[in-house]
């Protein structure tokens, strides 16, 4: 292609090609645009020339869709006549994550009066409170909506007018502009054991007094980013619930089995099932979520993330923690399928997100006995690590195996309690938009791992088609991920995929 008049002789497909490309990789055009301002600020096309593009009335200079085609890390010429377009670059519509169904047939067993009958036997016989079974309830509900809840994120920016970063008092300005009044109280930690018998740190950093009071620990006054937090979940419980007072108190710890009141303090949840329980769980949820979407408003928080090649460092520019940054990553991206967990020793689950099903080495948000000590949150809980860890990995699912990708961080709560957090994403979803078959350099990669006792250098093949995805997503962990060996993991030591296995 040496000049213009070539390059419009063999341009007929070029505008759905990039189209077809764009959507196949879950980029709005407006992410699209910000990619090739990052590669190439004079030769990026802006977001009403690239519709043009694809709709076929204007045609790329040679430097702009070089440009174009270092995003999608595509040789210049496949977007030419002369490589015809492939019929499975046509984006799969109306494809959900979340977690696999089951057919509730006969479908008079699945009626709503057995329905009531049955699932308070069912906790009760497996001792799952009513508050966890409340948030298995909406960890599915938000797993089958991908985490995408536009009336919140909508409440949320009329609240903080999409401004980014806001700070502590910005956000006690919007409190008094709801006639809201701040106090302060203090707390210490207190010692507590959860359902398991697991002690640890609990300490009360926050909590809602009708008719317009917020009361802060003390505690938080030395950490503005927590500060934030706390404020931004109880104006989201101000708008979204008009100041009803109806929603549990802000707890710092590992413990979901207990509940607090006013500063009572180890009141266990029962395996009933409390209307009230359900519903302070959901607010809970609805509060955290409005947090997230005030003080990392969408549209400006994507561009942040897409400039930073989604590094968790992320939370220090704009003053958050990097529990709010890395949920709001899986909110936020174009990319469908991530996970997100939150994890205390020895082996508790806080907080889970799974953008696409992918199968938990939790119980129903506990311990269990034979979690696979290989996933990257497990390893940091293990160990005195200081810095992140990012660790490709290899599970075998319901449809073969799959690549994962994701990064860990070692933190500490109010009540300096270690915890860690991992965001990760699903890679193969995006190995196969790139024509390279997920399911099998994924068992090319298990054979190698098997064949190395569970860890193995990533072949260079696989490492290449890794690092092109990576760079197409943009998502810079992944890529310090390949400078690892990959791991094996399994959900359950039960199904250990390792010789010998590490369960016996």
């Amino acid at each position: 292609m040496k000049n213009v008049s070539n390059l419009l002789r063999k341009s007929h497909f070029l505008g759905t090609k990039i189209r077809n490309l764009r959507k196949n990789n879950h980029l709005t055009m407006e992410d699209l645009s910000s990619r090739c301002v990052k590669i190439n600020a004079e030769m990026a096309p802006s977001v009403s020339y690239l519709s043009m593009i694809e709709r076929g009335k204007r045609v790329p200079s040679e430097g702009m869709l070089e440009v174009i085609a270092e995003v999608f890390q595509k040789d210049l010429s496949w977007f030419l006549d002369d490589s015809p377009a492939d019929e499975e670059l046509t984006p799969v519509k109306n494809n959900r994550g979340g977690i696999s169904g089951m057919a509730l047939e006969p479908s008079f067993l699945f009626s709503k009066d057995i329905l009531q009958i049955a699932l308070p036997e069912m906790l009760a016989q497996t001792g799952t409170s009513g508050r966890q079974f409340a948030q298995l309830l909406i960890r599915a509900y938000q797993e089958y909506h991908r985490n995408h809840f536009p009336d919140l994120e909508r409440a949320a920016e009329e609240v903080g007018q999409k401004r980014m970063p806001l700070d502590e008092h910005d956000l006690i300005a919007i409190a008094g502009r709801m006639g809201l009044e701040i106090h302060w109280f203090d707390a210490v930690p207190e010692e507590i054991a959860d359902e398991t018998g697991v002690r640890s740190q609990t300490l009360v950093r926050s909590y809602f007094e009708p008719p317009n009071k917020i009361c802060l620990n003390e505690r938080l006054k030395s950490q503005p980013d927590r500060l934030k937090y706390d404020l931004a979940v109880h104006l989201g419980h101000c708008t979204l619930h008009d100041k009803d007072g109806v929603k549990s108190l802000l707890l710092t710890g590992r413990s979901q089995g207990i509940t607090l009141n006013q500063g009572e303090v180890g009141v266990a949840y029962s395996s009933e099932v409390n209307p009230l329980d359900i519903l302070q769980a959901w607010r809970d949820f609805e509060c955290s979520f409005f947090a997230g979407a005030l003080l990392c408003p969408k549209v400006p928080f994507r561009q942040l993330l897409d400039r930073m090649a989604y590094s968790v460092d992320v939370h220090k520019i704009i003053g958050v923690t990097p529990a709010v940054a890395m949920r709001r990553m899986t909110a936020v991206s174009s990319y469908p399928h991530w996970h997100y967990f939150d994890a205390y020793a020895p082996g508790t689950l806080k907080a889970v997100y799974r953008g696409n099903g992918i199968p938990l080495p939790w119980g129903n948000m506990r311990l269990v006995a034979d979690a696979c000590q290989h996933w990257a949150v497990f390893r940091m809980i293990n160990t005195d690590a200081e810095h992140d860890c990012a660790q490709i990995s290899v599970m075998e699912g319901a449809g073969g195996p799959r690549i994962y990708a994701c990064q860990s961080r070692k933190v500490q709560d109010l009540a300096d309690n270690d915890h860690v957090l991992t965001v990760g994403i699903d890679l193969n979803p995006a190995l196969d938009a790139q024509h390279q078959n997920g399911h099998e350099l994924a068992a090319v990669l298990r054979e190698a791992c098997v064949q190395g006792g569970g860890e193995a250098a990533i072949p260079k093949s696989i490492s290449r088609d890794l690092l092109r995805t990576a760079k197409i997503l943009n998502i810079g962990w992944v890529e310090s991920g390949l400078g690892g060996e990959a791991r094996l993991i399994c959900s359950r030591g039960a199904v250990c995929p390792r010789t010998p296995k590490c369960y016996g």
